[in-house]
């Protein structure tokens, strides 16, 4: 059974995910402000943690940032859906940018938010199970299995679904892969309007692997069509 942690100040809406959730076969830990539910992610192990962007004490952000900033708490690589206000594309924008993997605006549907957390968990379970052999594309490698990315044979962090969106472009690489494509297969989920989660894991992708000496120029967004990651690399 999934063990999912609910971060979100609204009771109301908490006690209606939480049943619902637990009624769809998953464990959840609410916790009603944002120091409350970053001590329990620090603590204690989950499987994916929900969390608003408005809480008392810390916000969603600040949760987000000292989970993704101390590589020696449990919490760290916990996947993260954010709950954003409806119509906020900055707040979405922001989350994805800090590391979150998916977000939802509120008032969020339930079954949208159950769906969401089982692609995450399925996309992990996958890659942790995988019997692929590594991937490579010049001084790009991937390692499925230990969920792991180098360059030039030093270690690059990334995220889940970062993770996830890079492996789909190294198994087609030289070729356009297409936002749907790639929300499909990287984030288990179809493509929405305005939707810029791919833009934005990209975006990551890129800045991360810079740092390691990578030109910024290896994934090029063909627009209208897509992204490619370029054959030659350096």
């Amino acid at each position: 059974m999934s063990h999912i942690l609910l971060v979100d100040d609204d009771t109301e809406l908490t006690e209606l995910l939480q049943e619902f959730l637990v009624g769809e076969g998953f464990e959840v830990t609410v916790a009603n402000d944002g120091g409350r539910g970053l001590e329990l992610a620090r603590s204690q192990p989950f499987d994916a943690l929900v969390l608003d962007v408005m809480l008392p004490v810390h916000n969603g952000f600040d949760v987000l940032r000292k989970l993704r900033e101390d590589a020696a708490n449990p919490g760290h690589s916990l996947p993260v859906v954010m709950l954003t206000a409806k119509g906020d594309t900055v707040d979405r924008i922001v989350g994805l940018e800090m590391g979150a993997d998916d977000y939802l605006p509120k008032p969020c549907n339930p079954r949208e938010l159950a769906a969401r957390l089982r692609a995450i968990l399925r996309r992990g379970r996958t890659e942790i199970g995988t019997t692929d052999d590594n991937l490579t594309s010049g001084p790009l490698r991937l390692l499925p299995r230990e969920h792991q990315c180098l360059w030039a044979e030093q270690s690059v962090s990334l995220t889940g679904a970062e993770f996830s969106v890079l492996k789909v472009l190294v198994e087609n690489a030289g070729e356009v892969v297409s936002k749907e494509v790639l929300t499909e297969q990287a984030l288990g989920r179809k493509l929405m309007p305005y939707d810029r989660s791919i833009d934005v894991h990209v975006s990551n992708i890129r800045k991360k692997l810079a740092e390691q000496g990578a030109s910024r120029e290896l994934i090029i967004n063909i627009r209208g069509a897509g992204y490619m990651l370029t054959r030659s690399q350096g």
